[in-house]
């Protein structure tokens, strides 16, 4: 199926959960990212605002804040993503396309300087490609030669597809995808 007829079909699903199914399933993926030693050894980790019912970082960053790490979310700078360190949820505001994200305050933040960072994305393949909104901020921003960050693709399960998403040179794959059901290690050998 073409990228652009299964990220709508999938958004389409994405934007039909009930609030509940919503909230149960990004309480169980969250749980799973939180297992992660990975997560449990990251001094610091980027996040992203949930738009349009994707899976919920809420418990993350709670999560995170307690165990003393510091917290990065992106804001949209022209065609451009940078993160910015966050102290609480405070601090984001509706930006670009109506996502929260970081107040235009604060310094930004590299791609080397996260431990380990969450992507979101509309559709997720079993070899760690993914399919976003199409703009490539993620995948721009993610091209950072020094990137030390783990890669971890957060999603509900119906957003896991079997067969491989078609890749573009550009693209950059996830190292672990996470949902409500399971946890996918990429092997990259």
């Amino acid at each position: 199926m073409p990228k652009r007829s299964l990220r709508s079909q999938l958004l389409s699903q994405r934007r039909a959960l009930g609030h509940d199914a919503w909230l149960e399933s990004s309480r169980a993926a969250q749980l799973n990212l939180l297992s992660l030693a990975e997560y449990q050894n990251a001094e610091c980790v980027a996040l992203y605002a949930p738009f349009q019912n994707e899976t919920d970082t809420a418990d993350i960053l709670s999560d995170a804040f307690a165990s003393g790490k510091r917290v990065l979310y992106p804001a949209v700078c022209g065609d451009q993503m940078v993160f910015r360190l966050v102290e609480g949820l405070h601090m984001l505001q509706e930006g670009a396309f109506g996502i929260l994200e970081p107040c235009a305050i604060g310094t930004d933040h590299q791609a080397n300087e996260a431990d380990l960072i969450v992507v979101p994305g509309v559709v997720f393949d079993l070899t760690g490609h993914r399919i976003g909104y199409g703009k490539g901020f993620y995948d721009r921003f993610l091209h950072n030669p020094e990137r030390k960050a783990h890669l971890v693709g957060l999603c509900h399960d119906f957003q896991l597809v079997d067969n491989a998403i078609p890749g573009e040179h550009h693209d950059i794959p996830m190292e672990i995808i996470v949902s409500n059901k399971r946890i996918i290690h990429i092997n990259r050998k």
